[in-house]
């Protein structure tokens, strides 16, 4: 089993050791979302030997959400997302648990429950306000992230307030390019990877990353205030 294990896990084993790699089977993160971010986040960390992993979304998958959110197929819709891409996680790295909840991110947090770290993958402001409210209230940390047209935007919070930067509407996106939802989630696994492995993290800082005019791409990133 356990040559099996370091067979699976070989090259982040010979990234960061052993004892990091078997230090991940002990860690719990709750992904808030499992639609386009969520997916990506999903299928990036579900096979990294996370041991346990907890899906909160209660929608169902759409035929147009398939284009971008690439946890799901045609044949999919009707069925809930959170479902869906547990079987998925689960199928491609063995030493994964999935829970689910097909509830609202405000009915999740009544139930108490402890993570390591909790991930942002919705797709509106006021979850994203009342994810960063019960992190506050709880010293959880959390990463945040949104995509909209061909820009977006990730944060690992930890001393910082959400709404404190930014206004809280119940505004839609507009367009949503595939390619930038997989970035961005990506981007929020990799912090959360450094951050659940013990590598060095800097929190509170607003990455932005758009193209220009001309299609150059764009890295910013601003020092949130904190308290």
């Amino acid at each position: 089993m356990q040559e099996e294990f370091n067979e699976y896990f070989n090259r982040q084993i010979k990234l960061w050791g052993q004892e990091t790699q078997d230090s991940l089977q002990g860690k719990k993160v709750a992904i808030i979302g499992s639609g386009g971010l969520g997916c990506t986040l999903g299928i990036a960390l579900g096979a990294s030997g996370i041991g346990e992993f907890t899906l909160v979304d209660f929608d169902t998958v759409g035929v147009h959400n398939i284009h971008r959110q690439i946890g799901f197929k045609v044949g999919d819709d009707g069925k809930y997302k959170c479902e869906v891409l547990k079987e998925l996680i689960e199928a491609r790295c063995p030493y994964t648990k999935v829970t689910t909840y097909k509830e609202t991110f405000q009915e999740f947090a009544k139930r108490g429950l402890e993570f390591d770290l909790i991930i942002d993958g919705t797709d509106n402001l006021p979850t994203r306000a009342d994810i960063n409210e019960y992190c506050i209230n709880n010293n959880q940390a959390w990463i945040y992230g949104s995509v909209e047209e061909f820009h977006g935007q990730v944060c690992f919070f930890e001393k910082a307030s959400y709404e404190a930067v930014f206004q809280v509407n119940d505004r839609k996106p507009n367009g949503i390019a595939c390619p930038i939802v997989m970035h961005v989630g990506s981007l929020q696994a990799n912090l959360a990877i450094r951050y659940l492995a013990g590598l060095p993290v800097k929190k509170d800082v607003l990455y932005y990353l758009s193209f220009d005019e001309e299609g150059i791409i764009n890295y910013k990133n601003f020092k949130l205030p904190t308290k």
